[in-house]
């Protein structure tokens, strides 16, 4: 079997569907219990990783070095995973998480966009960290498969020591993974991630695409938690894996109770692929935006379906949630009677 290293961003991408607000009781159950059945990696902050607790989008309920340490000293086996983009985490807060321990370190940029990265992989690797630096290529549906081997390879040549796309808005089918991953995994000799969305229904079905293509990390969160229509869900995720020929070492068992521990203490309810997602993942546009789509479009008394179709045909990012309060403005005055 085809070993893949499972990759858990529970107790990160999970904070995007509760608003940032995971305590130290709930970082420290979950990464026990993922820990327990033998995750390989856990991921840990806020959802928008190092430095981005703020009030635009969102201040998190502890600071970054008391989540780090948490989880830093419940975990007994599994390694420990941070992730920044930059203009929210800078050097001085990847310093700061490689002091606490962090074993993975996960740059994330907009897919073209792989300039941003060279300053902290670079720094990364002159610090002569233990830590092993990862790049992800962000909203990754808005670039070709040439135009992501290109820039994969980029990173790889930066400092990168895995390199991988991010299904941002949930918008790929299986085939697109296949494409993609294949240009990727030809063009680099590193590993080669894929993390999905399940606004379509399809994160799953896509992260098998991705390890069939070449894929050797996949991550996945417990029951999916995470921003929108959630993430793959990792107790899903790993047996249907294992059925394909895929090795993950993850104890299935083991893994369900981390699952039920996600349900019971860290959520209101799991994800759903609700209305809002589906047209989230049609647009194209990034799910960490709906709490805000949902409550600017409210006080206007405008459709939030529009607004993320219109954020799509603006082609929006993660990190410029100010251009939800134009879209909406834009709509009701559209709306009202000259």
């Amino acid at each position: 079997m085809t070993p893949v290293v499972v990759h858990d961003p529970t107790l990160r991408d999970g904070q995007h569907a509760v608003r940032h607000r995971l305590g130290v009781a709930a970082l420290r159950g979950y990464a026990e219990a993922a820990d327990a059945a033998g995750v390989p990696v856990v991921e840990v902050g806020h959802g928008n990783g190092l430095g981005a607790s703020s009030l635009q989008v969102g201040r998190a309920a502890v600071s970054d070095d008391v989540m780090l340490s948490t989880v830093r000293e419940a975990l007994r086996h599994s390694r420990m995973a941070v992730f920044m983009l930059p203009g929210w985490g800078t050097s001085d807060d990847l310093r700061k998480a490689v002091g606490h321990g962090a074993d993975v370190v996960r740059i994330g940029v907009h897919c073209t966009e792989t300039s941003l990265a060279e300053r902290h992989l670079g720094f990364l690797a002159e610090a002569d960290a233990d830590a092993e630096a990862h790049c992800v290529l962000m909203m990754s549906h808005m670039a070709s498969p040439a135009e992501l081997a290109e820039h994969a390879a980029r990173v790889v040549a930066y400092g990168a020591r895995a390199v991988g796309i991010m299904d941002s808005a949930g918008h790929f089918l299986p085939s697109d993974v296949t494409e993609r991953i294949g240009a990727i995994a030809e063009a680099v000799d590193v590993p080669v991630i894929f993390h999905g969305h399940d606004n379509l229904g399809m994160a799953v079905a896509n992260s098998v695409a991705a390890a069939q293509a070449g894929a050797r990390i996949i991550d996945g969160c417990a029951r999916g938690f995470g921003a929108g229509a959630g993430n793959t869900r990792i107790e899903v995720l790993v047996p249907v894996l294992e059925r394909t020929g895929f090795r993950t070492g993850v104890d299935l068992y083991a893994l369900l109770d981390a699952a039920e521990f996600a349900e019971r203490e860290l959520m209101d309810a799991p994800p759903v692929t609700g209305s809002l997602s589906i047209v989230s993942g049609l647009a194209g546009v990034f799910s960490g935006f709906k709490h805000q789509v949902l409550d600017q479009s409210a006080k206007a008394g405008v459709d939030p379906r529009d607004v993320f179709f219109e954020l799509g045909r603006r082609q929006a990012i993660a990190g410029q949630e100010d251009l939800i309060a134009d879209v909406v403005a834009h709509l009701r005055d559209r709306e009202v009677p000259a």
